[in-house]
């Protein structure tokens, strides 16, 4: 799912959308433009974007995913 920034394209076909979706993802995870966009963002552009991501977690992964993949901790609800 690494697909080159200059190939991604959205609205074509769902897969197409998956990869440059994860492609995007990641882009926006390179350290150097995460301090550099929160260091721009206002009050109420960090509230909406933690709101709306969030909500994209809430929707698409269970409790057990987002402590595990998100938070990388063990899930709450793993039983050895």
């Amino acid at each position: 799912m690494n697909r080159d920034p200059h190939q991604m394209c959205f609205g074509l076909n769902l897969d197409l959308d998956r990869e440059s979706v994860a492609s995007f993802l990641q882009l926006m995870g390179r350290p150097a433009l995460v301090e550099t966009l929160a260091s721009r963002l206002s009050s109420e552009e960090i509230q909406e974007l933690v709101h709306f991501l969030t909500g994209v977690l809430k929707n698409n992964m269970s409790e057990d995913e987002y402590h595990e993949l998100f938070l990388l901790e063990q899930s709450r609800h793993t039983h050895n």
